[in-house]
């Protein structure tokens, strides 16, 4: 049929043949008791598969009570189970010993699981997972260096990723509020007329040195900058963003705010820092370095330092003819 130059199949317009109605077979659903896994004889069975699950959910259940030595037992048991080829739930399984682990104190052994959970990673979803599992592990054991380590990493493999550059900037405050409760900067020291009052070791204490003024200078000029890349990044995103979702970034985008005015760094600073961290922020850049689910050997990791920091300390910020960094006289964070 031929309308208007529209040609249409006849068969478009015949009839709908009848069909045989088919009766369904009866079902009757399985219906499992409440933590039915938790029963004494719910591993007794044949099918390793469903031992595996009862170990798995007697794991899972146990870990979210908070009775981590008991989860470890029982995931350590599923994991026996596990065939060699299912790698999924076999990650799955190493991944929750290894939070047991840090949990109840053995952090050697929970590096020691991460490591091996690194051996088998074959895309950047799983070595995501493994950064972030040391972040909390170095986070459980109070190693704030090695932390900050993992962070840049997420951070290399995430440019874009403003949650990974607000959590690397806390790393950095926090390092240097400890570092300025050891060496106390020039606001925390007595007036003048009372030096004669204390001993010679004690002013030379109370005065940081050299080199820990230049620490102090980097790691305020690193929390300045992750700062500044996660406030880029974050009104980039809103523009694209609604609902609850919105709402975070906008309460995460006041914080950094309120981060930056704690820090107080000059306009010259914020300019510079701010043009250096925004220079990748392109959208066809952004889309050509998206690295999800990339396999490792098809990606090259750039070295945190060689990408970013290095790049700003060519603006020579941090050198003699770099002028003030902050604009408040107080050098230190931990006095607003």
């Amino acid at each position: 049929m031929d309308i208007f130059g529209s040609t249409f199949d006849d068969s478009m317009f015949e009839e709908a043949r009848d069909k045989a109605n088919v009766p369904l077979s009866s079902y009757k659903a399985k219906f499992c008791a409440t933590e039915w896994f938790c029963e004494t004889d719910a591993t007794d069975t044949d099918d390793l598969l469903d031992r595996q699950k009862v170990f798995k959910f007697r794991a899972d259940l146990e870990f979210r009570k908070g009775n981590y030595q008991k989860a470890l037992n029982d995931y350590t048991s599923c994991l026996a189970l596990v065939p060699e080829g299912n790698l999924t739930i076999k990650r799955d399984v190493l991944e929750a010993m290894a939070r047991c682990l840090s949990h109840i104190g053995q952090m050697e052994q929970a590096l020691e699981t991460v490591e091996q959970l690194s051996k088998e990673a074959a895309n950047t979803c799983h070595l995501t997972c493994i950064l972030l599992l040391k972040v909390n592990i170095y986070q459980y054991c109070r190693d704030l260096g090695n932390k900050i380590i993992a962070l840049q990493q997420l951070c290399c493999l995430h440019p874009y990723n403003q949650w990974h550059w607000t959590s690397l900037a806390d790393g950095y405050i926090s390092q240097l509020e400890s570092l300025s409760s050891q060496a106390p900067g020039l606001s925390f020291l007595p007036q003048e007329n009372t030096l004669d009052m204390i001993g010679q070791q004690q002013v030379i204490q109370l005065y940081p040195t050299a080199p820990e003024r230049e620490d102090r200078d980097s790691l305020w000029l690193k929390a300045c900058m992750c700062l500044l890349r996660a406030r880029l990044l974050l009104r980039i995103l809103r523009n694209q963003q609604s609902s609850f979702v919105l709402q975070s970034s906008e309460k995460a985008l006041q914080r950094t705010e309120e981060a930056l005015q704690h820090l107080d760094p000059t306009e010259r600073t914020l300019q510079v820092v701010t043009e250096v961290m925004g220079e990748d922020l392109v959208s066809e850049k952004m889309r050509e370095e998206n690295q999800d689910g990339e396999s490792l050997d098809n990606i090259i990791l750039k070295n945190f330092e060689n990408r970013w920091w290095n790049r700003l300390l060519q603006t020579g910020l941090l050198g003699p003819d770099g002028g003030k960094l902050t604009t408040d006289k107080t050098e230190s964070v931990s006095e607003p």
